[in-house]
């Protein structure tokens, strides 16, 4: 039995409209995923911003040997300018942004469009030149604290140990926004994995987005916050 040509173009019409409403639904995910990559690595900055200021607080306040301290000082003003320069071409990729970061906290602020997310997202990926001084501010702190008798004597004191208790407070935060960040990023990749996705664009112009990696190893004599399971 032959259908209809209206039954056959009803037909048509549902299948069409099943396919709307699944890119839709994908798309729409997909826009959210990239917005929470997007947010993750600014989270991400921020911490890692903190553990540098961190470091170069506990250097200066004159615990450590003058050398030492002028290495790790030397090395957190580096990863700090980095990120410095990393924010700037956030906001160039996001303009914004910027109006969001100036209103106070609570107050209604347009979110960035899908179009100034993948502008970002192809602006992101952090480079070598943001991952190169975390590295060196991580190995500067880890061979200052890599004397148990020095790092025994500084904790010993209320004033130092209080001081290596905001750095390692501060170095496990940007742990943990690291290793969100990165379980952001999987997800967007294993989504955009999906064939389907593929062949009908639904990312749009967004680029494929990259983890992470840096050394944030944690230095072994520096004492982690309770409950704190470290990297």
């Amino acid at each position: 039995m032959m259908l209809a040509w209206s039954e056959v173009l009803l037909i048509v019409i549902a299948i069409l409209v099943v396919l709307g409403l699944w890119a839709w639904w994908y798309a729409n995910r997909l826009d959210r995923l990239h917005r929470k990559v997007l947010a993750s690595r600014m989270a991400l900055d921020a911490q890692l911003v903190r553990r540098a200021a961190a470091a170069a607080q506990f250097a200066n306040a004159g615990y450590l040997d003058p050398v030492t301290s002028l290495l790790i000082i030397s090395a957190a003003h580096d990863a700090t300018a980095s990120s410095a320069a990393a924010d700037g071409a956030l906001f160039d990729a996001i303009p914004e942004l910027i109006e969001s970061a100036r209103t106070s906290n609570g107050a209604p602020v347009s979110t960035p469009s899908r179009a100034a997310v993948a502008r970002r997202l192809d602006a992101g990926g952090m480079g070598s030149d943001r991952i190169w001084p975390e590295n060196e501010l991580t190995q500067a702190v880890r061979e200052a604290l890599s004397d148990e008798h020095a790092v025994t004597r500084l904790y010993a004191e209320p004033g130092s140990a209080e001081g290596l208790d905001t750095l390692a407070a501060a170095w496990y935060r940007a742990q943990l926004a690291r290793r969100f960040h990165n379980e952001s990023v999987a997800q967007v990749r294993q989504l955009r994995r999906n064939v389907l996705i593929r062949v009908f664009h639904l990312a749009g112009h967004a680029p494929l987005p990259q983890s992470v990696d840096l050394d944030d190893a944690w230095p072994g004599l520096l004492r982690a916050p309770d409950g704190a399971v470290t990297q």
